[in-house]
């Protein structure tokens, strides 16, 4: 790459950032329904035929913003994880699941862009999904280290519920027990919910010490799951 090729890279990287910084700043103030190109690109100084370079439309902007929350919450529970590498599942899991409240806290706009109403027409692409799985996968893998070394406790589900579960497992978590499998998509909805519910205000004048009452939460959550032997030292 010649050095004018680089320089005009970086200037396309930085752009692209600012753009989004101020994207960012707009979903805080107004929510993801009122982004607006052209009040981007004025806030940025830039005329919108110059924005549309980079973000062709409202959508593509939506959903690069997306992306980036997805993967930022990603890193967020992979560290987490990373750190918790030498305990047992209950406490990986734990850990995981406080990443998630925590950077929701950190990121209440971004969290309420991937997890709060739908954005009234937009409808996200498949390039999001990679980046939507990442901690999806990292509880699935959790739960399938457990099922490969001490086991997990499996609930009994209904007859006419396991042509689903079955589906779900060869989908979602090939080589876990169907049972597994419809507890751990039930506990993502639950983990969610509490994070949301603490969010978005539900908590309010109800649940005081939230981050203990999340920790124990989400220990029961994965009890749900099988969770439910003893943790290495």
């Amino acid at each position: 790459m010649s050095t004018a090729q680089g320089a005009r890279a970086r200037a396309r990287i930085e752009v692209t950032s600012a753009i989004k910084d101020e994207a960012r700043r707009q979903l805080a103030a107004e929510g993801a329904a009122k982004l607006s190109l052209r009040a981007v690109a004025r806030e940025l100084g830039m005329v919108s035929s110059a924005l549309y370079r980079y973000f062709p439309s409202r959508d593509d902007l939506l959903t690069a913003l997306i992306i980036d929350a997805y993967d930022s919450l990603g890193e967020a529970a992979e560290a987490a994880h990373t750190a918790a590498a030498d305990t047992g599942p209950l406490r990986r899991w734990v850990a995981v699941c406080e990443a998630v409240r925590g950077w929701a806290l950190d990121h209440p706009h971004e969290y309420a862009l991937i997890y709060g109403s739908p954005v009234p027409g937009y409808k996200a692409p498949d390039t999001t999904v990679p980046a939507a799985s990442r901690v999806g996968l990292l509880l699935t893998g959790i739960v399938r280290d457990a099922h490969q070394d001490v086991g997990v406790a499996r609930t009994p589900i209904p007859a006419e519920l396991r042509p689903e579960a079955e589906r779900l497992t060869a989908d979602l978590a090939p080589g876990l027990p169907p049972e597994v499998t419809m507890a751990l998509v039930a506990a993502w909805a639950q983990v969610y919910g509490l994070v949301g519910f603490e969010l978005f205000g539900q908590f309010n004048r109800v649940v005081e010490d939230r981050e203990t009452f999340f920790r124990y939460a989400v220990s029961r959550i994965a009890h749900g799951v099988g969770l439910v032997f003893p943790e290495k030292a």
